[in-house]
C-alpha cells in the first residue's frame, strides 16, 4: 500500500509528517520506521520527516507535485500526521490550525476495523474528518446524521485493504498590485455627468453598475442611452464589458449619466468565481452637483499581497460621515462668502482665488477621507452576492481607523496597589493629549503580580485595584472619549489543585477544567487534550481551544467582561500559542471595537548583524493576522526591529523595503499594523529589547506619522517626551492621517530617511539632510527635534 499526497499549486512544496502509534497518548508524533521514508527526505529532531514533493504530469498534462509513502502492513502504526509547507515562502499549511490526519488499519486485527474509526472518521481529531470518498472494502454506506457528518458502516464483506481519495482545497495567495480610477465631470452643454472608468486589471472585466439617489445608496438602473455590450441583471443592475485598451494594457469604460443622481455604484467581475469590492462592499463614486471634476484613484488594490481582506471592513465610509459633513459645511459657507462679497463688488480678486485655493483644499481632504482602503483577495476570493449590503459596526482590525493607542502601565504599575486609581487621575490628560485608545493591564487573579499567570478568571482583584475600582477607572476614560483595551490572556491558565501525578493541571474557581483542557504535547503539564495549534509558554498549562468547551467558557467570558467592566475591545497576550481561527471565533463573538495580537518572535540575523530582509518575519506575523480573517491587528514587532538597526547604527536605508516600501508590517498590510516603539516587556525595569536610548523623539515622530495605529508607552508620555509627543499626536489628528494613508518613500540612504504621507505631511528622520521637494505643494515646518523633522502643507 502507499498513500499519494499531492499539490497542484505552482510552488516548493515539502511534506512536514510523522506518524502516530496504536498508544500514544493525545496526539504525539514519531519519526516513521527507516523502510517508509522516502530518498531525499531530511529528519526534524526525533519528531518528523520533512519530504520535498517531486513534480510530475497529471493525464491531461498539467503539472503537479507529489510525493509517494509505502505503508507497512501488520505494523502498530495508526494514522500518518502531516502538513504542508511552502518552501519558497516559509507559510505553513493546515486545517483550522491542526495537522491532517490519514487513520490506517490495523492488519493485526481479525474483524478488519478500522482503528480508532469503528463508528465515525469524525472521532479522529485531526483535519481529514470523514472522508468523503473513503472505500472501505467493496461496499460501504453512507448515512449523514442529523449534524452532518457522514457515518461510514461497517463493510458488508470482509476486507483487509484502505483504499481511497480525499481533496482538500488550500488557496496560496497570489502578489496583485492593480488599480482602478474613475473621473467625473458635468457636462456643462446637457447638465449630464459624464463617467470615465479604467482599469489595469488583466483579461476580460465586467463592470456590474447602477446608480443611486439618496444617502441610502440604494441601487437603481439609470435611464438610457447605455454603453454598447450593456445587459440588464435582474432589473436590479447592468452589467458592460469594458473595453481593452490600445496595447492591451487594461479596460476601460464610459458612461453618461442623468441629472439628479447623488452617485454611480458598481462592483467588478472578473471571472464567474471572483468579484472585487471596495473593502467587501460596492465601490460609491459620488457625482458632482456643479461643474468639476472628480478623480477617485485606487492607490493599490494589494494593501497585502500576501494576505486575502474578504472581511475587511466595509463600512468606514460610514464612520467618517462626521467629518465629510463638516467639510461640505466649510465649503458651503466659502462659496456663500464669494457670492455675497462679489455682488457687493468689495471683495479682490486675490481674496476670491484665496478662497478658491481653501475650497480646492477642502475638497481634496474629503477626497482623501472618502478614498477607500486597499482591498485584497486571494485566487480563492468569491463574493456571493452582488446586492447591495446594510451598513456594519467599525471593523474590530482597525476600530475607525484613526486610533492613537496609549499603554497604561508599565512593568512596576503592580506595586502601588492602586494603579487604576492613579490611572483615574490621568484620564483628562491622556485625552486632551489626542490619545483615543488605552490599554489597560491583566485584570484576574494571578500567580504574577503582573498578572501574566492567570488562575481564576472571574476574579478580578488584582494588583492594580478590585473589581470596583476597575470598572471606575473604565468608566472615568469613557467619559473623556476614550476607549479601552483589556489585556487577556487566553494561550495559558495556572492551575489551582494537582492531579493524582502531583503536576499542577487542575483548575478551580468557576471554570473548574481538568486535564482535558490542557495540550497534550505541553511537557511539564500531562495534559489530555489535542496536540497544540502554536507554539508552548512552558512556565504554564497551555490551553487547548481545540476543545469545544473550552472555547464556549471563553466566548462567555469575554462577553462578561464586555458586558460587567465595559472593555471595548482585546489586547490578546501570546497569541503564537493557539491558532488564529480561534482568536476570530473569540472576536465575533464578544464584539470588540478594536483588537490586537501580540505575536512575538525573533527577526532575522546573520553572524549577529540584521538581515535587510525581514519579509519571512513579518509574513509571520501577516499568517496570524490573515488566520484570524483580518478581525484582529498586530503589534508590528518588525518595525520595531528594523528601526532598532537604522537607529542604533545610522543605517536608515533599512526603512525601505525591496520594493520600495516600509519593510514591516506596515508595507504590506498598514491597516491591520499596531506600531510601537517600546512596551512594558521591552522596556520599562525590565528592559528586554530597550530602543535604541535618546532616539526615542525619532521612532515616534517615525510611527505617529506613518500609516498604521501607533501605540504610545506609557513611560514616554510623562516624561521629558511629553511636549513633542503632543505636538506630533496634534500633528496626525490635524492632517487626519489614519491606518491606511499612503506612504512615497522619498529618500532612504545611510544617514536619513524621509518620506511623503497623504501627500500633505512630510517627515525626515536621521542626521541627514533633507528638504520636500517646493512644488507642487508649499511646506511649512511643524514640529521638529533632535535628528527629526516634520512638515505639513502651508
Amino acid at each position: 500500500m502507499q498513500l499519494a499526497v499531492g499539490c497542484n499549486l505552482p510552488g516548493k512544496w515539502i511534506l512536514h509528517w510523522g506518524v502516530s502509534y496504536l498508544d500514544d497518548v493525545g496526539s504525539e508524533w514519531d519519526q516513521p520506521p527507516a523502510e517508509m521514508i522516502p530518498q531525499g527526505s531530511i529528519p526534524i529532531k526525533d519528531y518528523a520527516i520533512e519530504t520535498p514533493l517531486k513534480k510530475a504530469l497529471s493525464p491531461d498534462g498539467d503539472a503537479f507535485y507529489e510525493v509517494m509513502i509505502d505503508l507497512i502492513p501488520n505494523s502498530a502504526i495508526a494514522a500518518i500526521n502531516f502538513v504542508l509547507k511552502d518552501d519558497e515562502t516559509g507559510a505553513w499549511y493546515q486545517h483550522r490550525g491542526r495537522d491532517f490526519k490519514v487513520p490506517l488499519v490495523d492488519y493485526l486485527q481479525d474483524d478488519g476495523n478500522m482503528v480508532g474509526a469503528k463508528r465515525s472518521l469524525s472521532m479522529w481529531p485531526g483535519a481529514f474528518g470523514p472522508l468523503s470518498n473513503l472505500v472501505l472494502g467493496a461496499e460501504v454506506s453512507h448515512t449523514n446524521d442529523s449534524d452532518g457528518t457522514n457515518e461510514f458502516r461497517e463493510p458488508k464483506q470482509e476486507s483487509r485493504s484502505l483504499e481511497g481519495f480525499y481533496e482538500q482545497p488550500i488557496a496560496k495567495h497570489v502578489a496583485l498590485e492593480n488599480s482602478v480610477t474613475v473621473s467625473v465631470r458635468k457636462c456643462t452643454e446637457t447638465a449630464k455627468s459624464l463617467l470615465y472608468v479604467e482599469t489595469d486589471l488583466p483579461g476580460d472585466v465586467v463592470i456590474h453598475w447602477g446608480v443611486y439617489r439618496d444617502d441610502a445608496k440604494s441601487w437603481e438602473i439609470p435611464s438610457g442611452p447605455h454603453p454598447p455590450e450593456t445587459i440588464f441583471f435582474r432589473d436590479k443592475a447592468l452589467r458592460t464589458r469594458l473595453q481593452p485598451k490600445e496595447g492591451g494594457d487594461g479596460c476601460w469604460g464610459s458612461f453618461t449619466l442623468e441629472q439628479g443622481l447623488e452617485g454611480f455604484v458598481f462592483v467588478l467581475k472578473l471571472d464567474e468565481g471572483t468579484w472585487l469590492k471596495c473593502m467587501g462592499n460596492d465601490f460609491y463614486i459620488p457625482l458632482p452637483s456643479s461643474s468639476s471634476l472628480l478623480t477617485k484613484s485606487r492607490q493599490d488594490l494589494s494593501e497585502s499581497a500576501q494576505i486575502p481582506d474578504n472581511n475587511a471592513e466595509p463600512n468606514e465610509k460610514a464612520s467618517l460621515s462626521a467629518y465629510t459633513d463638516e467639510i461640505i459645511n466649510d465649503i458651503r459657507n466659502l462659496v456663500s462668502n464669494i457670492s455675497t462679497e462679489k455682488s457687493r463688488k468689495t471683495k479682490t480678486k486675490e481674496a476670491q482665488e484665496s478662497i478658491l485655493q481653501e475650497i480646492e483644499k477642502l475638497a481634496a481632504e474629503a477626497y482623501s477621507i472618502f478614498r477607500s482602503s486597499i482591498p485584497t483577495f486571494s485566487e480563492e476570493a468569491v463574493v456571493k452576492s452582488v446586492e447591495p449590503k446594510p451598513s456594519a459596526k467599525i471593523c474590530s482590525g482597525t476600530g475607525t481607523g484613526f486610533e492613537i493607542m496609549c499603554q497604561g502601565f508599565n512593568w512596576e504599575s503592580h506595586k502601588s496597589g492602586r494603579w487604576y486609581m492613579e490611572l483615574k487621575e490621568r484620564a483628562s490628560k491622556l485625552s486632551s493629549l489626542g490619545f483615543t485608545v488605552i490599554w489597560l493591564p491583566p485584570p484576574t487573579e494571578s500567580i504574577s503580580p503582573e498578572g501574566y499567570m492567570p488562575k481564576d478568571l472571574y476574579n478580578l482583584n488584582s494588583r492594580y485595584g478590585n473589581i470596583d475600582e476597575l470598572k471606575e477607572v473604565v468608566k472615568t476614560f469613557h467619559d473623556v472619549g476614550i476607549k479601552v483595551l483589556g489585556d487577556v490572556v487566553l494561550n495559558h491558565r495556572c492551575a489551582h489543585y494537582k492531579n493524582q501525578n502531583g503536576v499542577w493541571n487542575i483548575f478551580g474557581g468557576r471554570l473548574n477544567w481538568d486535564e482535558r483542557a490542557v495540550v497534550a504535547d505541553d511537557p511539564h503539564f500531562q495534559g489530555r487534550g489535542n496536540k497544540s495549534s502554536g507554539d508552548n509558554f512552558h512556565a504554564a498549562p497551555n490551553i487547548d481551544h481545540s476543545q469545544d468547551f473550552v472555547r464556549r467558557d471563553l466566548i462567555e467570558w469575554l462577553c462578561w467582561l464586555r458586558k460587567e467592566i465595559g472593555y471595548d475591545g482585546w489586547r490578546l497576550d501570546f497569541v503564537r500559542g493557539f491558532w488564529g481561527g480561534y482568536v476570530k471565533d473569540y472576536l465575533e463573538a464578544s464584539e470588540p471595537f478594536f483588537a490586537v495580537g501580540e505575536y512575538w518572535d525573533s527577526l532575522s540575523y546573520t553572524y549577529g548583524e540584521m538581515d535587510h530582509n525581514q519579509d519571512p518575519h513579518r509574513q509571520r506575523i501577516i499568517d496570524w493576522i490573515n488566520a484570524t480573517n483580518g478581525t484582529a491587528g498586530a503589534f508590528d514587532v518588525t518595525t520595531k526591529g528594523i528601526l532598532h538597526s537604522a537607529l542604533e547604527r545610522c543605517e536608515y536605508w533599512r526603512l525601505s523595503d525591496q520594493k520600495g516600501k516600509p519593510p514591516g508590517v506596515l508595507g504590506w498590510w498598514p491597516s491591520r499594523a499596531v506600531t510601537f516603539i517600546e512596551n512594558h516587556d521591552t522596556g520599562s525595569t525590565q528592559g528586554h529589547w530597550r530602543f535604541p536610548g535618546g532616539k526615542e523623539m525619532q521612532g515616534y515622530s517615525y510611527i505617529l506619522t506613518h500609516p498604521g495605529t501607533p501605540t504610545v508607552f506609557y513611560d514616554h508620555i510623562f516624561s521629558h517626551h511629553e511636549s513633542e509627543i503632543a505636538a506630533l499626536i496634534s500633528l496626525r489628528n490635524r492632517n487626519k492621517i489614519h491606518c491606511r494613508s499612503t506612504v512615497q518613500i522619498t529618500k532612504a540612504e545611510r544617514d536619513v530617511y524621509a518620506a511623503i504621507i497623504d501627500e500633505n505631511v512630510a517627515v525626515k528622520i536621521g542626521p541627514g539632510h533633507y528638504e520636500p521637494p517646493s512644488e507642487p505643494q508649499r511646506w511649512s515646518l511643524a514640529v521638529e527635534g533632535k535628528d527629526y523633522k516634520v512638515w505639513e502643507t502651508s
